[in-house]
């Protein structure tokens, strides 16, 4: 009898890697051994007990991973492809880890490399290249989420100062960051005068209180912002950064990185269900040689290669915008990939959970934890309906908001 032909991987299937270049693998090589050797043999553990390992920081930090994709002051300058395939690796080992690299170097960061001041550049980002510092960015309220120009967080000018009155919510890494960039309007104006206000640890007035008994993203520090009579120098106000324009800018860089983090837990969900359905057996026989199981299988790759793909496409897009040889990234093409991916990586989460039947809901088993962290990836950085309601716009060219 002739022996079974070897499993086909997801990776296989796409022969992505024919398009990608040395550097490229190689990158993406690192990242995926360091997730595999130093990181998965704790997640689980890490997500039960709602810890983030922040004493890997070091190490994402000597992998380049912390603000990758901005050039100087000790950063990796990184292309847009680089820096997608060492997210979905992230990812692959769980959303905190991805989200905790996300919003260091795609928000914190590179607002500090956008609108800051060269003072400001110097003192920050390449202590947060390190991982010596880590930041976070606050923009989400308790009443204002997928409106950002409705925040109530106020700035008070008082001689060379600025007084900070408010709260912001869902900040990932605000526990654990030393300085925040907090946006806030100009007392008694609308949301053309918001500012950016880079507020450190330590400052009067100034608490980050951890969210506790999260259902997803357990393994992230998650926490509030809350300013009370905050008082910071004119040296801490991002000079280059005036209305929504600039908080909006910060969040279309993160974006396209999320599409490629979700891609990375569709295939880690979709994997480990692989080879638990090949070896379990009902009826005599693997799961795996049923019609229907390998129905939903052909489905899940199907999608997961067409996500892949679509990544790829707008960061080869973006990385030729930047060096002048294409158009730029519109914001409505990062839509259409961040809300397609992380739908396609919640849906392969849910199919493969059930797949795995009553051990689907083990921490042995990645799907279940991906499914929940997924149900934040889906809302956060633009709900899937803001996205939706962005494409309905750019196609019709008609407002629904």
């Amino acid at each position: 009898m002739a022996a079974s032909p070897e499993p086909l991987s997801v990776d296989g299937l796409s022969a992505l890697a024919a398009e990608l270049s040395e550097d490229e693998l190689g990158i993406q090589a690192q990242v995926r051994r360091f997730v595999r050797e130093r990181f998965l043999p704790r997640i689980g553990r890490l997500f039960a007990e709602e810890r983030f390992p922040l004493d890997l920081a070091p190490e994402l930090a000597a992998l380049g991973l912390l603000g990758a994709s901005l050039s100087g002051y000790g950063c990796a300058g990184l292309s847009t492809v680089q820096y997608g395939l060492m997210l979905q690796e992230l990812e692959y080992g769980d959303s905190g880890l991805r989200s905790f690299v996300s919003v260091q170097g795609s928000l914190a960061m590179y607002g500090i490399h956008a609108f800051g001041s060269e003072e400001q550049k110097q003192r920050y980002l390449p202590a947060m290249a390190r991982g010596e510092l880590i930041g976070c960015f606050g923009l989400t309220e308790p009443d204002s989420g997928s409106d950002p120009a409705s925040l109530r967080t106020t700035a008070r000018r008082s001689g060379s100062d600025y007084v900070l009155h408010g709260s912001k919510m869902w900040i990932t890494n605000a526990p654990i960051a030393g300085v925040a960039l907090v946006w806030a309007k100009l007392e008694g104006q609308g949301a053309e005068s918001i500012q950016g206000f880079l507020v450190e640890r330590g400052t009067a007035g100034f608490e980050t209180p951890r969210i506790h008994d999260k259902l997803s993203l357990r393994a992230s520090d998650t926490g509030q912002l809350v300013l009370d009579g905050c008082r910071v120098p004119e040296s801490q106000r991002l000079p280059g950064a005036q209305g929504l324009r600039a908080p909006l800018a910060c969040l279309h860089q993160a974006r396209l990185g999320i599409s490629w983090g979700a891609t990375g837990a569709a295939k880690a969900c979709f994997e480990s269900t692989v080879q638990y359905l090949c070896q379990r057996q009902q009826f005599g026989v693997p799961l795996a040689q049923k019609q229907l199981v390998q129905a939903a299988l052909v489905d899940m790759a199907s999608e997961i290669v067409k996500a892949d793909l679509l990544s790829l496409h707008f960061s080869r897009q973006q990385d030729r915008a930047r060096q002048g040889a294409g158009p730029r990234l519109r914001p409505e093409q990062v839509s259409l990939c961040k809300r397609n991916n992380v739908a396609m990586a919640l849906e392969v989460a849910r199919r493969c959970r059930g797949l795995l039947g009553a051990n689907g809901i083990l921490l042995e088993y990645p799907a279940m934890r991906h499914l929940m962290n997924l149900e934040s990836v889906y809302t956060y950085e633009g709900t899937h309906e803001i996205h939706t309601l962005v494409l309905g716009k750019a196609l019709t060219g008609q407002s629904a908001f």
